[in-house]
């Protein structure tokens, strides 16, 4: 077994208390991040063209939105294809992997993404999914075709 691929028959299976400590760990990091990722242009901008109130710009505001958007995003999309750990999921000993044991792909990624989004939108159902499925999957775990399970901290 490498450490790319497991074997999924006899993985532990993490639960919803240690999922959602991960995603308020990922949180936290995202927020930073997304506010460095606009610090680093709203600066400029301000500085150089004048723009310090980005309500009066719409195309610099939709810039900058979608800018912030793709900074959050990205993060997650970027850990889970190169390794399958946020830092949140690997502080919890969470990882993802592909429902045949080998790592997410982009495809999956985006799909697991935009399921999660759509799992807190209609109230976290999505999400409270984990306590009635016997394999203790969320929404977007089924959808993506992926795994998230608790693993030993010497592999992770």
């Amino acid at each position: 077994m490498s450490e790319t691929t497991l074997s999924l028959e006899n993985a532990a299976l993490p639960g919803l208390l240690r999922r959602l400590a991960a995603m308020l760990y990922d949180a936290l990091l995202v927020l930073a991040l997304v506010v460095v990722a606009f610090t680093l242009v709203y600066l400029p901008l301000a500085m150089g063209f004048g723009l310090e109130n980005l309500q009066e710009h719409p195309v610099f505001r939709t810039f900058m939105t979608l800018w912030m958007l793709f900074v959050g995003v990205g993060f997650h999309i970027w850990f889970w294809t190169h390794g399958g750990q946020t830092l949140g999921m690997r502080a919890w000993r969470l990882r993802l992997f592909s429902e045949e044991g080998g790592p997410v792909s982009l495809k999956q990624a985006l799909v697991r993404y935009g399921v999660a989004i759509l799992s807190w939108l209609v109230l976290g159902l999505g999400f409270l999914w984990i306590l009635f499925d016997p394999q203790k999957r969320a929404w977007h775990d089924i959808a993506s075709h992926t795994r998230l399970l608790l693993v030993d901290p010497r592999v992770s």
